[in-house]
């Protein structure tokens, strides 16, 4: 199952601070991992949460949210190492 993926505030900004080669790495690690299985890739969930998670994505990382019923990630932060 294909998820939709998208950045909100911060994590938007933070996505477009990276270099190109760099964004452009990131973008195909998030479709590769989370954008497939965003329940699985050593991703853990925060506060007990089940759709409100946390995964470090190539060099990044990312805490976001499922919406399992539109198939959509939602990064709402994300942090470059």
């Amino acid at each position: 199952m294909v998820f939709r993926l998208a950045y909100a505030g911060q994590a938007e900004s933070a996505r477009r601070q990276m270099a190109a080669g760099r964004r452009c790495r990131f973008d195909a690690a998030m479709a590769g991992t989370v954008g497939h299985a965003p329940y699985a890739h050593g991703s853990t969930p925060i506060k007990g949460e089940r759709d409100y998670r946390e995964a470090t994505v190539s060099g990044a990382i990312v805490v976001y949210y499922v919406s399992a019923g539109v198939r959509t990630v939602t990064a709402v932060q994300l942090i470059n190492l």
